[in-house]
C-alpha cells in the first residue's frame, strides 16, 4: 500500500484535549518539567514502523543532553513536540534516544556549536517531549526537523519531521507524508505529536 493511500495512523492523529485523553498542549514559556506528558496513544497500525530517511549534511555527533533546544532570545515560533516510542507490537520502548537537529528561523544549521541541537530519552513509558522553534526554509527543502531514533542496544532509526499544508512539500524529493507532525496552536506557538514505531519486536 502506498504512503498516500494509508488511512490515518495514530501518527497523524491532531493532539487532543485533556477531556480525550489526548496530549496537553504546552504554552508559550512553560517549564518543560511542569508540562503533561502526551498518553500512550491506542494501538492499531504497529506494523506501520517509521521510515528511514538520509542523514544529510549537518548532522553533528555529540549533542548536549537537553529537551528544551530554545535559548534566549531565539527568533521563531516556539514549537513543542511529543510522543511515544513504541515496537511493532505496540509495546514502549523505554528510555530511547531521541536526537534531534534543524535549521533555526532563517534556514540556518549552527555547523560550528549546538545551537538548536540536542538529545534526550524516552521516560519508562516511551514517552519523549521535546521543545524548539518551527524551522525555517533553504534552497531545494521544504520544513523539517533531523531526528534519530534508537531503542537501548537496538538499531538506530534516522528520519525527518515534516509540516502539514507546506507548499514545498510537493516539490520536496524527500518528503514522505507518513512523517507528518500532527499540528494544533498552543497560545502563541504550536504543539505537534508524533509516535515512532521501531523495527523491533
Amino acid at each position: 500500500m502506498s504512503e498516500n493511500s494509508r488511512k490515518p495512523s495514530r501518527r497523524t492523529v491532531v493532539i487532543g484535549t485533556a477531556a480525550a485523553g489526548g496530549l496537553a498542549v504546552v504554552p508559550l514559556g512553560s517549564s518543560m518539567a511542569q508540562a503533561p506528558r502526551a498518553a500512550t496513544p491506542a494501538c492499531g497500525d504497529a506494523d506501520e514502523i517509521t521510515p528511514r530517511q538520509t542523514e544529510g549534511p549537518y548532522f553533528r555527533p555529540r549533542a548536549p543532553a537537553r529537551s528544551d533546544l530554545v535559548e534566549p532570545g531565539m527568533p521563531g515560533r516556539v514549537l513543542s513536540v511529543a510522543g511515544t516510542v513504541m515496537t511493532r507490537r505496540c509495546h514502549p520502548v523505554p528510555r530511547a534516544l531521541i536526537e534531534v537537529w534543524q535549521a533555526d528561523d532563517a534556514g540556518r544549521y549552527d555547523n560550528a556549536g549546538f545551537r538548536l541541537r540536542g538529545h534526550l530519552f524516552a521516560d519508562a513509558d516511551g514517552r519523549y517531549r521535546f521543545r524548539t522553534v518551527v524551522p525555517g526554509l533553504y534552497p531545494g527543502r521544504t520544513r523539517h526537523i533531523h531526528v534519530k531514533v534508537q531503542a537501548p542496544n537496538g538499531p538506530l532509526l534516522t528520519t525527518q519531521l515534516y509540516f502539514p499544508d507546506e507548499p514545498r512539500n510537493r516539490r520536496d524529493g524527500l518528503f514522505d507524508p507518513a512523517l507528518l507532525l500532527a499540528l494544533s496552536e498552543a497560545g502563541d506557538g504550536l504543539a505537534g505529536r508524533f509516535d515512532f514505531v521501531l523495527d523491533i519486536g
